[in-house]
């Protein structure tokens, strides 16, 4: 399996009710596995609501007095980011203080050529150009490079952005406008701010259908499971494919 090799790992060996043995590890600790589906929850709610704040329904009938339903929106949106900003800040501390895995989506071995070679590997078996999955006890090296580039940062660009945004409401003297009126300095005007918020919503989304596809295609042809191991935290190999 590809994976740090002085690492130790918890092993175990069950029979699956098709009578398959299969391998498994423990990979994914609590505190992880909660993150993900937090942040799962919140994405959908921030991607509904952020989508109706940009575009609003049309208007309801009647008075707008008896109405406050563009209200209830933002209060949904920004109480879906405040749980979205808890959640990645504790996770990162959860990459300092978990296993090896923890870490993974943080921290890239670029100076690694061996795993260089891996990304490309990886790239030829999402295009269906190698045959033989790899098999890997975390994330695989490409999985890695996307999940940072195409979440970790963009994930903390709209924490930042939208921190920014929200701080506007509350205050020039609001401990949180203080924390966050660089990010009027670099991008020059609110406006555009809100322009790459959003931007960074459909970021964010179209990573989310790829880690979707991903996740149901490795299930069903690498021999492993994928979607199941962020419920348990337990990685499955076959018998027959717990091993390069």
């Amino acid at each position: 399996m590809s994976d740090t090799p002085h690492q130790r790992y918890d092993y175990t060996e069950v029979i699956n009710p098709e009578g398959v043995k299969q391998t498994a590890v423990y990979v994914y600790e609590a505190p992880v596995r909660i993150w993900h589906w937090i942040t799962v929850i919140a994405i959908v709610v921030l991607c509904v609501t952020g989508y109706l704040i940009g575009q609003p329904l049309p208007s309801l009938s009647g008075e707008a007095s008896s109405h406050f339903m563009m209200g209830y929106i933002r209060f949904i949106h920004f109480a879906a980011g405040l749980i979205l900003s808890a959640a990645f800040f504790g996770r990162i501390y959860w990459a300092f203080v978990g296993n090896h895995h923890a870490r993974q989506i943080f921290v890239l071995p670029v100076w690694s050529g061996a795993w260089w070679k891996e990304v490309l590997y990886e790239i030829r078996w999402y295009l269906f150009l190698a045959r033989e999955p790899k098999m890997y006890l975390g994330h695989n090296p490409l999985a890695q490079m996307t999940m940072f580039f195409a979440f970790v940062l963009p994930t903390a660009l709209m924490v930042f952005t939208g921190l920014a945004l929200y701080a506007e409401g509350l205050g020039m003297d609001h401990w949180m406008y203080r924390v966050t009126e660089w990010a009027l300095a670099i991008f020059g005007s609110s406006i555009f701010i809100h322009t790459v918020h959003r931007i960074g919503m459909w970021v964010i989304i179209l990573f989310s259908m790829t880690h979707i596809y991903v996740a149901f295609r490795e299930d069903i042809m690498s021999r492993q499971s994928i979607i199941s191991t962020m419920v348990s935290g337990w990685r499955m190999f076959k018998d027959g494919g717990n091993g390069k």
